[in-house]
């Protein structure tokens, strides 16, 4: 929109005034609508010597498959995929209005693509938790460990 302007000089100036209309619906649609985030991470390592510990002989498993599966407080299923870093870690976020924010949440393994640490440990089929955490805040899942199949002789 233009506007012509005559100052008091005798000056006159044309002023341009903007706003896209998407921008105008935008702002009157989400005017009450509050945002939340939130995150859930873990690692992913391999147990070199499948005694059940991670220890210094232990190392961080690049490129693993991990599923997040996340009910909303609303109802709605959401299925999630993550692959791990070089250090193990994987990273899981979203943000989505409060009113469907997480409820509960299922982290589970899916597979290891590392040469020789390939067999999923006892105990890591997956790992269930309530998500009651504000926006902006993360929740740890406990490590999810695979094992070589076979061990190395250092470890007998």
């Amino acid at each position: 929109m233009k506007k012509m302007l005559k100052l008091s000089n005798g000056v006159s100036v044309q002023m341009t005034l903007s706003l896209s209309l998407s921008a105008i619906l935008l702002l009157m649609m989400c005017g009450g609508v509050r945002a939340w985030t939130g995150e859930i991470h873990g690692r992913v390592v391999c147990d070199v010597c499948g005694d059940s510990s991670i220890g210094p002989e232990d190392h961080a498993l690049e490129g693993a498959e991990v599923a997040v599966l996340c009910i909303t407080k609303s109802g709605e299923v959401l299925n999630y995929q993550a692959f791990t870093n070089s250090k193990g870690i994987y990273t899981v976020a979203e943000t989505m209005p409060e009113s469907d924010r997480w409820d509960a949440c299922l982290a589970r393994p899916i597979s290891s693509f590392h040469k020789h640490c390939v067999h999923l440990g006892d105990g890591n089929s997956g790992v269930k938790f309530g998500y009651n955490h504000p926006s902006g805040y993360s929740h740890t899942v406990r490590p999810f460990v695979y094992q070589p199949a076979d061990v190395p002789t250092y470890c007998l």
